[in-house]
C-alpha cells in the first residue's frame, strides 16, 4: 500500500485512539496500518479459532480479513466501529472456509444417517453405499437455498461452531436455528437424489 504524501505519520503507541489510527491507515500511513494489525490480529485469530479451523486456515482467514479491511477502510465512517467490523468480517470468512471444508469432505452412510435422522444400513452394505450416500447428500444439498444448505453443513459437521456463532455468522436468531434445521432436513429428504438413495438403501418392504 503506497503512503499518501498528505498523510501525517502516526506513532505506534498503545494509547493511539482509533479516531487517529483509522484515518491515518486509510490515507496510507504504514505505521498506523501496523498498529491496527498488531492491536487486532489476536482478536481476529481468536474469532476464527472458534470455528475449529487449523492454524494454516486461521492464518489465511486473518490475511483475507486484513486485505479486505485496508481495501475498504476509507469507507468506514466511524473509526470506532472498526473492531466490530473486523469481528463480523472474520466470522463470515471463517464460516466460508469451514463450510468449504465440509462441502469437500466425502460423506459415508453414518453421515447420511446423522443428517437424515435415519439409523442402520441394511444387509451390511455400508461400504457399497458410501459413494452413493456422499453423492446423494451433496446433490440434495445443492437443491437447497444457500442459507439452509450452510446451516445444515455447519450443524452436522464435526468441526461445527456453536449456536451463538452460527447465529452471528448467518444473521439469524438462535431460536430459529432448530425450526430452520427441521424445515431444511424435510426439504433435503424430498430432494430427488436423496429420495432415490433412500429407496435403494432402505427399500420399503412389500405389503403382506
Amino acid at each position: 500500500m503506497a503512503t499518501s504524501r498528505s498523510a501525517q505519520p502516526v506513532q505506534d503507541r498503545g494509547t493511539d485512539s482509533l479516531d487517529a489510527l483509522v484515518p491515518a491507515a486509510a490515507a496510507g500511513d504504514r505505521t498506523a496500518c501496523r498498529a491496527l494489525v498488531d492491536r487486532y490480529t489476536s482478536m481476529i485469530r481468536n474469532v476464527a479459532r472458534g470455528y475449529r479451523l487449523g492454524e494454516s486456515d486461521i492464518d489465511d482467514v486473518a490475511q483475507t480479513v486484513w486485505m479486505s479491511c485496508f481495501q475498504h477502510l476509507s469507507g468506514l465512517r466511524e473509526p470506532r466501529a472498526l473492531p466490530g467490523w473486523l469481528k463480523t468480517t472474520t466470522q463470515h470468512e471463517a464460516l466460508r472456509v469451514s463450510t468449504a471444508q465440509v462441502r469437500s469432505t466425502c460423506m459415508d452412510p453414518s453421515d447420511m444417517e446423522r443428517i437424515l435422522d435415519r439409523t442402520g444400513v441394511a444387509d451390511g452394505s455400508a461400504d457399497l453405499l458410501r459413494a452413493e450416500a456422499g453423492e446423494a447428500v451433496r446433490s440434495g444439498l445443492a437443491e437447497l437455498p444457500d442459507p439452509q444448505r450452510r446451516l445444515l453443513l455447519l450443524l452436522h459437521a464435526d468441526a461445527q461452531p456453536s449456536y451463538r456463532q452460527i447465529s452471528e455468522a448467518l444473521g439469524i436468531p438462535q431460536g430459529s436455528i432448530g425450526p430452520t434445521r427441521a424445515r431444511s432436513l424435510a426439504k433435503l429428504r424430498r430432494s430427488a437424489a436423496v429420495r432415490v438413495y433412500l429407496e435403494s438403501a432402505w427399500p420399503v418392504a412389500d405389503s403382506a
